[in-house]
């Protein structure tokens, strides 16, 4: 046996050995040692295995499988661009606390000496964002070979997963030639050592699991407010039915359920006045909250104290006032005020009301309107993978509570990389209907995500675009003030004109427009594979119809 064979085949037996199920693969040269062992892994039915051409989806599907188990994800390349392509998410690994395991394959020292081909620097590839890097020794035929291997596959896991905060590692495996396994019954095929791993499946090195002792943050006001973002709405919500408090997401009504769930919450914390009478003593934070500047506000008023749960890298502080920091929340020490609790519950009803009533009457479709059909028409149990920009924000401000939806977003970084692929990871080992609704250029931007081959698994997955023909979301923010109607079409609007019909045919992928409420509606009932739902919008409304809205709420609060 050479000992890139031997070496590789040792590295996915402890992958599997330390609960690694699923593993991303991109063809490659270089790593033709590590394909071979995955192959045969998968075979024996150890691990699955999924393979993708193009490295970028291929590391945001590991995202999304990652994302929606919790668990470690394995991701593998060949040397050179291949490694930078998995970059953009291991950056969003790292901020979302997502655990991802980075495998490259690369060229030996000796021919990156030499300036051999698809060389590129690729240790420390990905600077600070990943928890643990380390480059493997070439390997060798001699004793001692394969605790080393072993163990740095542990000390990986253990980086990733292991400690109470989750991210992406970086294992650097230069592979000398011989790079696939000799014919069987070739003389050599001997090894100096046994290359078993210990008995009966078990870890190398054996490991505490991660979250074994979570820390506590302590809520102590009367007039308290939860904030929830992603993967806490749900647990952010039962603790506020039971205690009491009013409760945000930032998804919106996704996620929310229960008497205290307070689904209009964006809107009203856009009004000044509003926030002003209503101001909480403590804000419990669940996550880290990304979108909304008015989030943002609040959490730096001076006078809110700020409890933080489960922070990634860098928790959330935008006046650097965070009172406490922890991996879980606890008891409160005083019961909440029922008064306070009713009025954010008067507010959030007369706010609702005004938003449906608006949107009733504005022209079809909008880019609100599609996301309330979008949220209402949801089968229950579903996953929805938010894209970034505007459908984040869209689905967050059209009200209605889903406690019954599970809702993924790529806020890390909030690129708009890989979504459609982190969507498909993630839909793959979600048990029920899977949907994404993302922005046309957020789905132009990772078309790849639509190529599986025909020895992959297809994720059962919906993906609802909503297409404005450019950059929507510039037209809500400063650029698209009237004093730039100038510039803003070309460098910030950016129309492209594509036909996402004639992209998804030669994909192979069933395409869908869908002209009307009723034409959404049937398209989103559940279906077998993926196919793409495309609904067409004009983005020059989008600022008059969100202005609109926003006075539409204040005078239904009275705020004005």
């Amino acid at each position: 046996m050479n000992p890139s064979t031997a070496q590789a085949r040792v590295l996915v037996d402890e992958l599997v050995r330390n609960t690694v199920s699923h593993v991303v693969l991109s063809p490659g040269s270089r790593n033709a040692p590590l394909s071979f062992a995955l192959h045969d892994a998968a075979a024996a039915g150890r691990l699955t295995l999924h393979v993708r051409i193009d490295e970028r989806s291929a590391a945001f599907l590991a995202l999304g499988i990652a994302a929606r188990t919790g668990r470690p994800v394995a991701v593998v390349c060949t040397s050179g661009t291949a490694a930078a392509n998995f970059h953009p998410a291991v950056l969003e690994a790292d901020r979302a606390g997502v655990p991802l395991i980075v495998l490259t394959a690369d060229r030996p020292p000796e021919l990156r000496a030499a300036g051999a081909n698809q060389v590129v620097e690729q240790r420390h590839l990905y600077g600070g964002a990943v928890r643990y890097f380390d480059e493997l020794a070439v390997a060798e035929r001699k004793p001692g070979q394969n605790a080393y291997w072993r163990s740095q596959i542990c000390r990986a896991w253990n980086a990733a997963y292991g400690e109470w905060r989750c991210g992406p590692v970086h294992l650097n495996i230069p592979f000398r030639e011989p790079l696939v396994p000799e014919p069987v019954g070739t003389a050599g095929a001997d090894w100096p050592e046994s290359l078993d791993g210990r008995p009966q499946g078990a870890r190398w090195t054996e490991l505490p699991d991660f979250g074994a002792l979570p820390s506590f943050v302590v809520p102590s006001a009367r007039h308290g407010l939860v904030i929830a973002c992603d993967a806490g709405v749900r647990a952010a919500s039962e603790w506020a039915e039971l205690h009491g408090w009013p409760v945000i997401a930032e998804t919106g009504g996704l996620g929310l359920g229960g008497t205290t769930a307070i689904s209009a919450g964006v809107w009203l914390l856009g009004l000044e006045e509003f926030v002003a009478e209503h101001k909480p003593e403590q804000v419990l934070c669940i996550g880290r909250p990304t979108v909304f500047r008015q989030v943002q506000r609040v959490l730096s008023d001076s006078d809110v104290e700020v409890l933080l749960v489960r922070p990634d890298s860098d928790w959330p502080a935008p006046a650097h006032n965070v009172r406490q920091v922890g991996q879980w929340f606890d008891e409160p020490a005083k019961p909440a005020d029922p008064e306070w609790l009713l009025r954010w519950r008067r507010a959030d009803a007369a706010a609702t009301a005004a938003v449906r009533e608006t949107l009733a009457d504005a022209p079809w479709p909008n880019g609100l309107s599609v996301a309330n059909e979008l949220v209402e028409n949801l089968p229950e149990d579903s996953l929805l993978v938010v894209g970034s920009s505007n459908p984040t924000r869209d689905v967050a401000l059209v009200g209605g509570c889903r406690p019954d939806v599970l809702v993924h977003r790529n806020r890390g970084v909030a690129g708009i990389d890989g979504t459609l692929s982190t969507a498909s990871g993630a839909a793959l080992v979600h048990p029920g209907p899977s949907y994404a609704f993302v922005g046309d250029l957020t789905f132009l931007h990772d078309v790849n995500g639509l190529l599986t081959g025909p020895a992959e698994l297809r994720p059962d997955l919906t993906v609802v675009v909503l297409n404005d023909d450019g950059g929507g979301i510039f037209s809500l923010l400063e650029q698209g003030e009237e004093e730039h109607r100038g510039s803003f079409e070309r460098i910030f609007g950016t129309p492209h004109g594509a036909d996402l019909s004639a992209l998804c045919a030669g994909y192979g992928v069933p395409h869908t427009l869908a002209e009307s409420r009723a034409a959404l509606r049937e398209a989103l009932r559940p279906a077998p594979g993926l196919r793409v739902v495309e609904v067409r919008v004009d983005r020059s409304r989008r600022r008059d119809l969100h202005a609109g809205l926003r006075a539409a709420v204040a005078r239904a609060v009275g705020t004005r």
